[in-house]
C-alpha cells in the first residue's frame, strides 16, 4: 500500500506537468502536490503515530478530529460504557500516563456521583506523604513448596498470546516489562522468540492445548515442559482452567494461520488445523490438579506454579480448596479472571453472560481460602478491566494481592479500540499478524510507553494509599471502599461482601449459610455437583 501511495503521487505529480502547458501552472500544480507528497512521506517514516504510520495523509484526520473536539469530551462520560469497553475517562487517563502528558482533569468528577453503582474510597484526614513512600511496591510470590520464589510488581501484563497480538506488540510489551521491572504473562499460545528478546520476567501460561509443552500426539509432555520451563526468563508458571472472557471455551487455530513460525513456538505441525479442548487432559479433579501443580514444581526445579480460572460453579472452587487441605500441598497463586475479561475473538454469549463479575469472584475466593484456613499459603493475582490505581486498590480491598492488566497494556501500546481484533485487520498494529499494519507499531518507540503507563499508575496507587492514611498495600481492607447501592443507600465493601470467619469452613457444621449448600457438594475427587 506505501508503494502504491508512492506511485500514484508521482503519476499524479507527472499528470499535472504535462496537462501544465505554461510554466506557472506547472508551479502551482507542484506546489499543491509537492506537500502533500512530503507530508505523506513524513507520516510513512515517523514513528510514534501508527496510524499516520500506516495510513499516511489519511490518517491525519483521525488526530485533527481529536484536536478539534471540546477537550471536556475526553472527560466526560454518558453512560458507564460510553458504547465502547472503556469509558472516556479511563482511556484519557492510560493515554496520559504512556505519553507522559498531564495527568491532571478540569472541573472535577464527570461522573454522577448519585448514580447506582458508583464507588469511592475513604482518605484520612491524617493523610501520609506519599514521597516516604515505596513507590515499587512488591509481593512475594512463593509458599513452602516453592525454591525459587518470585517478587512481583503490584500490577503486570496479564495473558495475551503472539497470534493474537503481533510479533512487534509482544516485543514492545516485554521490552517495557524489562524497563519497569514487571512482569509479562505470555498467553496459553507458548513462548514466542519475541517474549525472550528483550530479557523481560516472564509469566509462562499453559493452557488445555499444552503448547510448548505438549507432544506429537497434544497430551503434557513433562520434557518439553522442563526445557521451557528451566529458561532464566521464566519466574512463574500459571496453568490456565478457564478465562474471564470465554470460561468453558476452547480455541481452535486454523490450518491457515499456523505457520512454521507458530507451529514452532507451540509445538504442533505446521499448516494442520489445531484444536484446544476445552478441557485439561492432564488432570481430572481438584486432587489431580494439586498434584499437577507439585509436578509442575518439580519439573522446574522449585519454582512458583499457580492457577488460573473465571469462578463458575462455587461448588468446585470449595472442592479445589478441600484436595488442598487433604494433601497439604498449595498452588503458590491463583489468578482471578472476572467474567469482563477481554479476548480477541470469543461468542458473544460467552463474553457477556458467562463467569463471575472480578469484584465478587475475589471476595468469593479470599473468603473460600480464609475459610480453610489456607490463605497465608497462596497469593491471590487478579485480571480483569484493571486500569488505573483506584481499580487496584479496589481490587486489593476485596483481598488480591496483586494484579493484571492486558487491554490497558494495548493502548499504551496505541491501541484505539477499533474492534477489528478477530479481523487480523488491526489499524494500530496491535492484534494483527499482517505485516503490513504490524509495521506501524515501532518497539523502541511504544515500549516506553509501557513502561511509563506502568510506572504513573502504579505510583497513583501509592499515592491512593498516602491520602488513606495507610503505608503498605495489605493494609487495605472491606471498609475503604465504598458503593452507592441504591440512590439513598451507600454500603462498604465489607457491608456488601461480609468477610466469614477464618476456619469456618473445615467443618460444615460451622459454614456460613451462604456456603452452606456449595459445601455440601463441594468434593475434592472430583468436579461438577
Amino acid at each position: 500500500m506505501r508503494k502504491v501511495f508512492i506511485l500514484s503521487s508521482i503519476l499524479v505529480t507527472a499528470a499535472l506537468l504535462i496537462w501544465s502547458y505554461y510554466w506557472i501552472y506547472a508551479l502551482l500544480g507542484f506546489a499543491v502536490v509537492g506537500p502533500l507528497i512530503y507530508m505523506g512521506v513524513a507520516d510513512m517514516v515517523q514513528k510514534r503515530q501508527a496510524i499516520r504510520r500506516n495510513f499516511p495523509l489519511a490518517g491525519r484526520l483521525r488526530y485533527f478530529f481529536e484536536d478539534l473536539r471540546p477537550k471536556i469530551q475526553q472527560y466526560f462520560v454518558e453512560s458507564d460504557t460510553d458504547g465502547a469497553p472503556i469509558n472516556r475517562i479511563e482511556r484519557s487517563v492510560i493515554y496520559q500516563r504512556a505519553k507522559k502528558q498531564i495527568d491532571t482533569v478540569p472541573f472535577g468528577t464527570q461522573l454522577n456521583v448519585y448514580a447506582e453503582g458508583y464507588e469511592w474510597m475513604t482518605h484520612s484526614v491524617n493523610p501520609l506523604d506519599h514521597n516516604a513512600l515505596d513507590h515499587n511496591p512488591r509481593v512475594r510470590i512463593g509458599n513452602k513448596d516453592c525454591k525459587q520464589p518470585y517478587s512481583a510488581s503490584v500490577l503486570n501484563i496479564s495473558a495475551m498470546s503472539f497470534g493474537s497480538l503481533s510479533a512487534n506488540a509482544v516485543e514492545a510489551l516485554n521490552a517495557g516489562a524489562r524497563i519497569g521491572g514487571f512482569a509479562h504473562n505470555t498467553g496459553e499460545g507458548g513462548i514466542s522468540p519475541y517474549h525472550l528478546k528483550h530479557g523481560g520476567d516472564l509469566i509462562w501460561q499453559i493452557g488445555t492445548g499444552y503448547f510448548g509443552a505438549r507432544d506429537k500426539q497434544g497430551r503434557f509432555s513433562p520434557e518439553a515442559f522442563r526445557q521451557n520451563a528451566l529458561r532464566p526468563e521464566v519466574k512463574l508458571i500459571e496453568i490456565k482452567l478457564s478465562q474471564g472472557a470465554k470460561p468453558g471455551h476452547g480455541g481452535i487455530l486454523p490450518a491457515k494461520k499456523n505457520t512454521p513460525e507458530i507451529a514452532a513456538i507451540r509445538g504442533v505441525e505446521p499448516y494442520t488445523t489445531v484444536f484446544s479442548p476445552p478441557y485439561h487432559t492432564a488432570f481430572t479433579t481438584p486432587i489431580e490438579l494439586m498434584e499437577f501443580i507439585q509436578k509442575l514444581r518439580e519439573l522446574s526445579d522449585g519454582k512458583p506454579v499457580g492457577f488460573k480460572l473465571c469462578i463458575g460453579r462455587k461448588s468446585e472452587f470449595l472442592g479445589i480448596c478441600k484436595a488442598m487441605v487433604k494433601l497439604n500441598l498449595y498452588p503458590d497463586f491463583i489468578t482471578i479472571d472476572g467474567g469482563e475479561g477481554g479476548t480477541g475473538a470469543a461468542p458473544p454469549e460467552f463474553t457477556n453472560f458467562v463467569g463471575m463479575p472480578l469484584l465478587d469472584a475475589i471476595a468469593f475466593v479470599d473468603d473460600a481460602l480464609r475459610g480453610f484456613a489456607i490463605r497465608q499459603h497462596i497469593k491471590l493475582d487478579c485480571s480483569g478491566k484493571i486500569l488505573t490505581g483506584f481499580h487496584i486498590v479496589r481490587a486489593m480491598a476485596l483481598g488480591a494481592d496483586l494484579t493484571n492488566s492486558a487491554r490497558a497494556m494495548m493502548m499504551a501500546l496505541g491501541c484505539i479500540q477499533a474492534l477489528e481484533c478477530n479481523k487480523n485487520t488491526c489499524p494500530t498494529g496491535v492484534a494483527t499478524q499482517d505485516p503490513y499494519f504490524a509495521k506501524g507499531l515501532v518497539v523502541e518507540d511504544k515500549k516506553q510507553r509501557v513502561a511509563n503507563y506502568h510506572k504513573n499508575t502504579v505510583a497513583s496507587f501509592v499515592e491512593l494509599l498516602s491520602c488513606a492514611g495507610l503505608s503498605k498495600p495489605e493494609q487495605i481492607n472491606r471498609t475503604h471502599v465504598y458503593r452507592r447501592v441504591f440512590m439513598n443507600m451507600v454500603k462498604t465493601y465489607a457491608e456488601i461482601y461480609p468477610p466469614i470467619p477464618e476456619g469456618c469452613l473445615l467443618d460444615t457444621g460451622d459454614a456460613p449459610l451462604e456456603f452452606e449448600s456449595y459445601l455440601k457438594q463441594a468434593s475434592a475427587e472430583h468436579f461438577g455437583s
